[in-house]
């Protein structure tokens, strides 16, 4: 049964949270936490980006953990501006690391505000080994605090996204690429919108490989 989708109730900072988590089968699996996009603008867990962030993460042998910041769903709490959202991302990471407790990779996964999230927990967290940041918007939010940014990732976004130009995404792309110790890959969808419709299995692939040929690189 340990292989079997779960809902999980775990606590976060503001009242009782609710997420889904699938364990990984090998011996120490590798965790993967994904969050949503903006709570106030229809954003949930089962977002279909994010649920085919999930889904990539559980095939390639990942403890997946993917929940509903405060307010959404029967996330109890209300939204708060971001650092609320934070805080429960923090309290999920700390809940699946307690069910992997000797995993030596942990990896965070946003897309859209859930990506500005995403980028955020890596600055808390020093044991985050890599990210996949899909969609960020520093048109909308300041990226700013990635100084320097902390760890190796993948930025994905799309070539006709209409919320976030695709200049100011390359922008922070570069700027990235440009600090030492990390690598960032970026990489853009053509014929991509915001939510990436009827693109989503080209997402899917640079996100699988990216992942894939990480995970190989630490075992070589």
């Amino acid at each position: 049964m340990s292989n079997q989708v779960k809902e999980i109730l775990f606590t976060g900072p503001d009242g009782r949270l609710v997420g889904k988590y699938k364990k990984g089968q090998s011996l120490n699996p590798p965790v993967a936490l994904l969050l949503h996009p903006h709570p106030l603008y229809g954003g949930t867990m089962s977002n279909p980006i994010v649920t085919e962030l999930y889904n990539i993460f559980d095939a390639l042998g990942f403890s997946t953990f993917r929940f509903n910041f405060r307010g959404v769903g029967k996330s109890e709490g209300k939204f708060d501006n971001g650092l609320g959202e934070l805080a429960d991302a923090a309290a999920a990471l700390d809940w699946v690391q307690r069910q992997n407790p000797n995993t030596n990779q942990c990896w965070v996964s946003g897309f859209s505000f859930g990506a500005v999230i995403c980028m955020q927990l890596l600055m808390r967290r020093p044991e985050i080994t890599r990210f996949v940041s899909v969609s960020p918007q520093p048109n909308l939010y300041d990226f700013n605090f990635l100084a320097p940014c902390p760890a190796s990732g993948l930025i994905v976004h799309g070539k006709k996204d209409e919320m976030a130009p695709l200049e100011d995404v390359q922008r922070l792309a570069q700027k990235l690429q440009a600090q030492k110790n990390i690598t960032v890959q970026y990489e853009e969808i053509s014929g991509a919108n915001h939510f990436y419709d009827n693109e989503i299995p080209k997402l899917r692939k640079v996100i699988e490989n990216y992942i894939e040929i990480e995970l190989n690189s630490r075992f070589r």
